[in-house]
């Protein structure tokens, strides 16, 4: 029982430092209070055990309360441990046993699609340029765009503010062509790319959701394909196959469910 009973408390703990990472500052006790809808004698309880523990600072002369040092210590401490590409190695080996298609994990940086993870079917077609650390301009690979059919308007426009990188002729080549794609992609549910990164190779990709519902990553599926001039296939069974591992993946890091 009196291990049982600590954990409302844990949880409570967790929602404040939860809603303390959303806040651009330090905020009030009151104002913890009546966002996460606790009594004040709990929050002010909350605060100062957090307190104690380092991860959360409190500063007397402003009455406000903001994340401890322990608390940025665990985003370092997070990345140490690569959880996002372990979780997602078995994910994308288990797609490539049902499609028989490289897989690749994505994330954006910036304006680029940065490549955790490539997992490969034991005799692959051929060799394509999206291998681990590779960045690509977002607005070309189907993840990329995966990603970016989530976010914002406006912050889509902030990444992409000049001229679009072209590297065989297809794809996007302004801000216009972009919004159209990820307008179709939206509508869809998938992203697709037919030869805008490498001749004569094709891809699918969905996004990975965190917690907050947030594009944190996508997989893609990637295989030969030649049309010319580019056909608009979507490839809605591969798509299906990449988006059960995209939701796999999603509830694995604790994202919502489908």
């Amino acid at each position: 029982m009196g291990a049982s009973s600590k954990v409302p408390a844990l949880r409570r703990g967790l929602a404040v430092l939860r809603l303390l990472a959303t806040k651009a500052g330090p905020v009030t006790a009151g104002a913890v209070a009546r966002e996460l809808g606790l009594p004040r004698s709990t929050t002010y309880h909350l605060l100062a055990e957090l307190a104690a523990a380092g991860f959360v600072t409190h500063l007397p002369e402003e009455r406000r309360y903001g994340l401890g040092v322990a608390a940025f210590e665990l985003g370092p401490a997070y990345l140490r441990h690569d959880p996002l590409e372990r979780l997602a190695r078995p994910v994308l080996r288990a797609l490539i046993a049902r499609t028989g298609h490289t897989a690749h994990l994505g994330v954006l940086h910036g304006s680029e699609t940065l490549y955790l993870l490539r997992e490969q079917p034991p005799h692959p077609h051929a060799t394509v340029v999206t291998d681990v650390g590779v960045r690509l301009p977002a607005q070309l690979p189907a993840s990329g765009r995966a990603m970016l059919v989530l976010l914002p308007a406006a912050q889509v426009r902030a990444l992409f503010p000049g001229r679009f990188v072209n590297r065989t002729g297809r794809g996007p080549r302004h801000l216009p062509d972009l919004r159209r794609l990820l307008a179709e992609g939206r509508r869809r549910g998938w992203t697709v790319e037919d030869g805008y990164v490498t001749a004569g190779f094709a891809s699918v990709a969905a996004p990975v959701l965190d917690h907050g519902g947030r594009p944190i990553a996508a997989i893609s599926s990637t295989f030969r394909h030649e049309c010319e001039p580019e056909c608009g296939e979507t490839w809605p069974d591969l798509a299906a196959e990449t988006r059960r591992a995209a939701e796999d993946l999603t509830i694995r890091i604790g994202g919502p469910h489908p």
